[in-house]
C-alpha cells in the first residue's frame, strides 16, 4: 500500500511499504552516535546519493533504486522531483545524523514506535526523537534527512530507507520547506504564544500546529519541541472551529454551511487562512464563488480576530461524494 500528500506549496510524500495489520513485538532506534562508522557512512552516502538523483531529475534512477512497492506506483515521487528540481540543482545540501530502525518479528507491527536517544525524567531531551509508524513490515529501516540551502526556499528533503541486503533502497521521500510566508517554527510557536496571551486562542491553536509542522522533516517524527507545542496547543484548541475530525455549522448568506477543516497555508511572503465545507454541488462555479465569500465574510464577522493573524481566507466549496472542490480567496484587506 502506499500513502502520499500534497500541499500547496509544500510536498509531503510518504511511501511506506506493505502497511498490513496486526501487532508484533521489539522496535529498537540507533542513533548516529551509536552507530558504527561503516553503517553511519552508509546511511549518509545514500541519502546523498538519493538526494543528488532528485537534483539531476533522475526519477528513472529513483525509482530503479526503490522498493517494490514504491517503484510500482512512482508517480506522485517522479511528480515532486520534476517540481523541485531547479531548486535543487542549485542548492548546498548538507545530510543530518541518521537514524537505524529495526522492526523485528514475523508479522507487521499495528503500532511501531521507535525511542531514539536519551530520554530524561520529565521525557524526551533536545538530543532525542520518537518515530511512530503504522502497519509497519518487519526489517531494517532508516530515516535519512538532508537540509537543502536554497536561495530561493529553503527546505529539507528526506529519504526513509529500507535495508535489502546490503542494499538501502528508497522506502519513502519528504520534501518540506523550513519556512512559511518567511518564517520558521519558532517565529510561528513564539506569536502563537502571543496570540494566547491576547485571548487571540483560534489563532494561537492555528499557529500552534504551523509551528508543530515546520519543526520537523518528516509528520511521524516526534521531539522535545513537538512535544512542548502540543502541550501548548492543547490549552487553547477551540471547541468551534472544525479541527481533530470534527465539523462545526457556520451561518452564511442565509444558509447553514458546514466547516470541516481549517488550517493556515503560506503563498509567497503571505499566510492566508484555508477553510473547507461541505457542498453538494460546484459545477456552477459562479454561485459557488458567492457562497464562498458568504463564508469568508461570515467565518470573519463571527471571529475578528482572524484579521490580526492572516493576509487573506480561502473558502473551498467541497463535494463530499466526489471531492470536487472549489476555491476562492478574499484578501483581508478587501473585506469590509
Amino acid at each position: 500500500m502506499s500513502l502520499g500528500r500534497l500541499i500547496g506549496g509544500r510536498v509531503s510524500l510518504l511511501i511506506l511499504l506493505s502497511l498490513c495489520a496486526r501487532p508484533v513485538h521489539s522496535q529498537t532506534c540507533v542513533t548516529a552516535n551509536d552507530m558504527d562508522e561503516p553503517a553511519r557512512t552508509a546511511l549518509t552516502s545514500a541519502g546523498k546519493k538519493y538526494f543528488d538523483m532528485a537534483a539531476r531529475g533522475d526519477s528513472a534512477g529513483l525509482k530503479q533504486n526503490s522498493v517494490v512497492n514504491v517503484a510500482a506506483d512512482f508517480s506522485a515521487i517522479e511528480t515532486a522531483v520534476k517540481d523541485r528540481q531547479a531548486n535543487f540543482s542549485a542548492a548546498q545540501a548538507n545530510t543530518r545524523a541518521p537514524f537505524l530502525l529495526k522492526a523485528e518479528g514475523t508479522a507487521p507491527l499495528e503500532r511501531a514506535e521507535f525511542l531514539c536517544g536519551v530520554f530524561g525524567k520529565n521525557g524526551q531531551t533536545a538530543e532525542s526523537a520518537v518515530f511512530v509508524l503504522p502497519n509497519l513490515q518487519p526489517g531494517s529501516y532508516a530515516v535519512v534527512t538532508l537540509d537543502v540551502a536554497a536561495a530561493k526556499q529553503p527546505s529539507t528533503v528526506s529519504f526513509v530507507l529500507q535495508q535489502e541486503g546490503k542494499e538501502w533502497k528508497v522506502g519513502g521521500f519528504y520534501v518540506k520547506d523550513t519556512q512559511v510566508a518567511g518564517h520558521d517554527a519558532s517565529w510561528f510557536a513564539e506569536r502563537a504564544r502571543s496570540f494566547k496571551t491576547n485571548g487571540q486562542n483560534r489563532n494561537a491553536w492555528l499557529y500552534y500546529q504551523e509551528a508543530r509542522d515546520l519543526a520537523v522533516p518528516v509528520p511521524f517524527m516526534y521531539t522535545q519541541m513537538t512535544d512542548r507545542l502540543s502541550d501548548e496547543s492543547d490549552t487553547v484548541k477551540p471547541p468551534d472551529l472544525p479541527v481533530s475530525g470534527n465539523t462545526v455549522e457556520l451561518a452564511a448568506g442565509g444558509k447553514t454551511e458546514r466547516l470541516t477543516s481549517i488550517f493556515p497555508l503560506g503563498v509567497g511572503q503571505e499566510l492566508d487562512l484555508v477553510v473547507k465545507y461541505q457542498a453538494a454541488d460546484v459545477s456552477n462555479t459562479s454561485q459557488t464563488f458567492q457562497e464562498n465569500m458568504a463564508v469568508i465574510k461570515a467565518l470573519v464577522a463571527k471571529y475578528p480576530e482572524f484579521r490580526d493573524a492572516f493576509d487573506g481566507v480561502v473558502a473551498r466549496a467541497v463535494e463530499p461524494s466526489t471531492g470536487r472542490d472549489y476555491g476562492s480567496l478574499l484578501q483581508m484587506k478587501n473585506l469590509k
